[in-house]
C-alpha cells in the first residue's frame, strides 16, 4: 500500500499552528496531517487533510503515523510553554525534550525509508538566553552569546536546538545506513509573539497583548512587569512569514541552523503609551509578579538578527506603529464590537 505524502504539524491547535496552517493552505498546501492533544478547531478543520488526536510522547501513535504516511516536512510546534514549565519542570522536560527527540527519531526513520531529506522546523525562543544582570548593557545579542538559560523552558529549547543540529550534522557518524543531510533541521529563536486572533493564555511575554485586550474592553489591567522592562517582540503574521521564508530558503543559502529574528523591542512603559494613543482612557496599573519579572529580566532587551537578514532575506512587515495601526487595533477592537 502506498503511504500518503504529508506535512506533519504537531501542536496544530496552538496560535502558531493556526497561523501556519492558514498560510500553507493559502499557498495551495492542504496535504497536512495535524496532530494535537485536543480535537482540531473548526477554524482550521477544512484546511488540512487529516487530524490525529494524541500525544507526542505516545510512541505507538508515532509508529502508526510512520507506517501510514510519507512525511516530507515536520513542523514540531507542540510544547509546554514558559510560565507553566516553571511550575512543572519535570513535565516540561518530558514534553519539550523527550517529545522533540521522538519527533526527530520519526524524521530519521522517514528519511531512511524514503531515501529523501526530511525538513524539520523547530520553534525555539529567546528563553535560551540568560543575561546574568547584563541585559541593559549587552545591546542586541547574537545567536552565540549568553546561551546559559535561567528557566527550564529555556534549558529545554537550547537542548532541543542541539539535538536538531546533532541529527542534521553528526548522527550519521554512528549510523552506518544514514547519510548526512537527510535531516534538514531549521530553527528560529522567537521573541515574544503578539497575536490579535487569540486571547492571551498566561505566557511570560503576554503582558503586551493582555494590555490591549483589557483596554479594548475598558477594563482595568495591572501589568506584571516593571515599566522599564524591555524585550524583543513581533506580531503573529511576521512569525508565520519568517517560518515560511526560512523553510523555503535553499539549504546552500543557510550558514547556520538556528536564527534570531525581531521586529521591535519597546519597554512595557512605552507600550502603555502606545495603547493610550488608541485608548486614552485605558486603566493600566502595575502588579509585579516576581517570578515572571525574573524570567523576563533573564531574557535580552534586544537580539541581533543580521544573519537571518543576510541568509534568507528576513524582514518584518510590521514595526511597532504599523503593528498597532494595521493589525492589533483593528482586529482586537472588532472582536469586542461583535
Amino acid at each position: 500500500m502506498m503511504r500518503k505524502k504529508i506535512i506533519l504539524i504537531t501542536g496544530a491547535n496552538g496560535e502558531i499552528g493556526h497561523g501556519l496552517i492558514n498560510a500553507l493552505h493559502a499557498n495551495g498546501m492542504d496535504n497536512i496531517l495535524a496532530l494535537d492533544l485536543h480535537p482540531i478547531s473548526e477554524e482550521i478543520e477544512g484546511k488540512i487533510q487529516e487530524a490525529v488526536i494524541g500525544n507526542i510522547l505516545d510512541k505507538n501513535l508515532l509508529e502508526q503515523i510512520k507506517s501510514e504516511y510519507e512525511i516530507t516536512t515536520i513542523y514540531h510546534l507542540a510544547a509546554l510553554l514558559s510560565t507553566r514549565a516553571e511550575f512543572a519542570p519535570q513535565m516540561a522536560h518530558e514534553v519539550n525534550v523527550t517529545g522533540t527527540l521522538n519527533l526527530l527519531t520519526l524524521a530519521v526513520d522517514q528519511a531512511k525509508s524514503q531515501g529523501e531529506t526530511v525538513k524539520f522546523f523547530f520553534p525555539s525562543s529567546i528563553a535560551v538566553y540568560g543575561m546574568d544582570h547584563n541585559k541593559d548593557m549587552a545591546g542586541a545579542i547574537t545567536e552565540s552569546e549568553y546561551c546559559h538559560p535561567e528557566t527550564m523552558y529555556g534549558c529545554n529549547k537550547l537542548y532541543c536546538e542541539n539535538l536538531g543540529i546533532y541529527h542534521a550534522n553528526y548522527y550519521h557518524r554512528l549510523a552506518d545506513d544514514f547519510k548526512p543531510g537527510h535531516i534538514d533541521f531549521r530553527s528560529i529563536r522567537f521573541p515574544g509573539i503578539i497575536s490579535a486572533m487569540t486571547i492571551p493564555t498566561g505566557g511570560t511575554s503576554d503582558f503586551l497583548p493582555e494590555m490591549i485586550h483589557a483596554a479594548a474592553q475598558n477594563i482595568q489591567y495591572n501589568c506584571f512587569v516593571r515599566n522599564d522592562t524591555r524585550m524583543p517582540f513581533m506580531v503573529m503574521p511576521d512569525a508565520i512569514l519568517a517560518i515560511l521564508n526560512l523553510m523555503d530558503a535553499e539549504k546552500s543559502q543557510l550558514s547556520q541552523h538556528v536564527y534570531n529574528i525581531v521586529a521591535f523591542n519597546p519597554s512595557a512603559g512605552e507600550f502603555v503609551d502606545k495603547v493610550k494613543e488608541y485608548f486614552p482612557h485605558a486603566k493600566i496599573g502595575i502588579s509585579l509578579n516576581g517570578k515572571r519579572q525574573n524570567m523576563v529580566d533573564s531574557w535580552p532587551a534586544n537580539v541581533d538578527d543580521s544573519v537571518a537578514r543576510t541568509d534568507w532575506n528576513w524582514l518584518p512587515e510590521f514595526d511597532l506603529d504599523s503593528a498597532f495601526k494595521n493589525y492589533l487595533i483593528p482586529k482586537i477592537t472588532q472582536r469586542y464590537e461583535e
